[in-house]
C-alpha cells in the first residue's frame, strides 16, 4: 500500500513539473507495465516503445492532467490504448503496402519499379477524382461519408436525414456510375 501512495505523490509532483518525480514514477512502474503489455502483445519492442511513449505523453500533458487515485490503473489503460493505436497503425500500413502490390518479404524495389507504381497510383487517383466529380452532389456526399469517412449506412442515414434504404440505393447507383466511368 505504501508504493501506491508513493506513486500518487510522484504523480502530483510530476503534474507540477518535477522531472525527477517522472523518473521515479517511470522506475516504479516500468516492469509492471512491461509485464502487462506483454500480456496484450508478445512483441517486446512494441511494448517497450509504447511504455516510453506513455511517459513522454505524460510529461507533455502534465499541466492538463487530473489528479489520479490509482496511478497504476491509469498507466495500464494508457499503455493499452497506445498499443492498440500502434497495432492499428501497423495493420493499416500492412494493408496499404499489400494494396500497392509490394510483398513484405521483398527487400528492395528498383528505382524504376517504384516510379512506375507511383505513376500508376497517381493516374488511378486522377481518374477516380474525375469520375467522382461527375456524380451528383448527393452521390458525392454519400460516397465521401461511406468510403472516406468510414460511416455505416445507418450513420449515413442519420447524418443526412434519409432512410437507410435510400442511402444504400444512392451509394449503389454512384458505384455503378463510377464503374462505367472508370472502364
Amino acid at each position: 500500500m505504501q508504493l501506491e501512495g508513493d506513486d500518487r505523490t510522484y504523480w502530483e509532483q510530476m503534474r507540477l513539473g518535477d522531472k525527477q518525480a517522472l523518473f521515479e514514477l517511470y522506475n516504479s512502474m516500468y516492469f509492471h507495465l512491461i509485464r502487462f503489455g506483454l500480456k496484450i502483445n508478445a512483441d517486446d519492442e512494441l511494448v517497450k516503445d509504447c511504455v516510453n511513449q506513455v511517459f513522454l505523453n505524460l510529461w507533455d500533458k502534465r499541466s492538463r492532467l487530473a489528479a489520479v487515485d490509482n496511478v497504476k490503473a491509469y498507466l495500464m489503460t494508457s499503455l493499452k490504448r497506445c498499443m492498440l493505436d500502434q497495432l492499428s497503425y501497423l495493420d493499416k500500413m500492412s494493408v496499404a503496402v499489400s494494396k500497392m502490390g509490394i510483398e513484405e518479404d521483398q527487400s528492395e524495389l528498383s528505382y524504376e519499379e517504384i516510379i512506375i507504381r507511383l505513376q500508376d497510383n497517381d493516374e488511378l487517383r486522377d481518374k477516380l477524382r474525375l469520375a467522382i466529380g461527375k456524380l451528383t452532389p448527393r452521390q458525392m456526399e454519400l460516397i465521401q461519408l461511406r468510403f472516406f469517412d468510414g460511416l455505416s449506412y445507418e450513420e449515413i442515414a442519420d447524418k443526412t436525414s434519409q432512410t437507410v434504404k435510400t442511402a444504400y440505393n444512392t451509394i449503389y447507383d454512384a458505384i455503378k456510375t463510377l464503374r462505367k466511368l472508370l472502364k
